[in-house]
């Protein structure tokens, strides 16, 4: 979100049309599938390929993190 108010767009097309579509609410969409996701490969996590597929999502995430991170802290700039 901060990304987005400091004047970044969405990468992912999908999510793109939800924001178009819903505003600042997208964000209720976004939390519901993701949700959804992890606790559907919670309940599967005793198999051997969901939890490589749990682990891969997770480093995935992360450096999504970070780069948003970097985004915010040095690629933005401040507004005072």
């Amino acid at each position: 979100m901060i990304i987005l108010d400091q004047g970044g767009w969405e990468v992912n097309p999908i999510v793109r049309s939800v924001i178009e579509l819903y505003g600042d609410g997208f964000w209720v969409w976004k939390l519901v599938i993701i949700s959804i996701s992890l606790v559907l490969l919670c309940l599967h996590s005793n198999f051997g390929r969901v939890r490589s597929l749990i682990k891969v999502a997770g480093f995935i995430y992360i450096a999504v993190v970070l780069y948003q991170i970097f985004l915010i802290n040095f690629r933005i700039p401040q507004i005072h």
